[in-house]
């Protein structure tokens, strides 16, 4: 999976680019605390908003895509994409240890890649 995503300034918000798996990989991150943080809030503690804002930003990235799109994103929500890829690794510690095998069959996706796109979408806002 390509880790950088494309990202223009589009007045105070930002027109990111994904790719079809990028798109798969955020809406499978959000999806998971989504579904498994007890509580408001601690999902707030997790990705620093309300479950509402959370919910459209899922469900925005949801569906089966073939080819790269835009989504306008305002900084608050490649915040929010931030941290869900950042946060979900935590949510697969076993006695203390990293599960890398749960981790792909809960996601489909490597923890690598997760981190990867994270750093991705740092790196895209830094040059914008």
């Amino acid at each position: 999976m390509r880790s950088s995503i494309g990202l223009t300034r589009d007045g105070e918000a930002f027109l990111a680019r994904f790719t079809p798996a990028q798109a798969e990989a955020c809406h499978r991150a959000l999806s998971f605390l989504y579904d498994r943080t007890p509580g408001a809030t601690a999902r707030a503690v997790q990705l620093g908003t309300d479950p509402k804002a959370v919910a459209s930003l899922t469900e925005r990235l949801a569906g089966e895509r073939k080819q790269s799109f835009e989504l306008r994103l305002p900084l608050q929500e490649l915040h929010i994409l931030h941290s869900a890829l950042t946060a979900t690794a935590v949510m697969f510690l076993e006695r203390g240890a990293f599960s890398q095998e749960e981790f792909y069959r809960r996601t489909t996706f490597y923890r690598e890649h997760f981190d990867a796109l994270a750093s991705g979408i740092v790196e895209a806002a830094s040059k914008v």
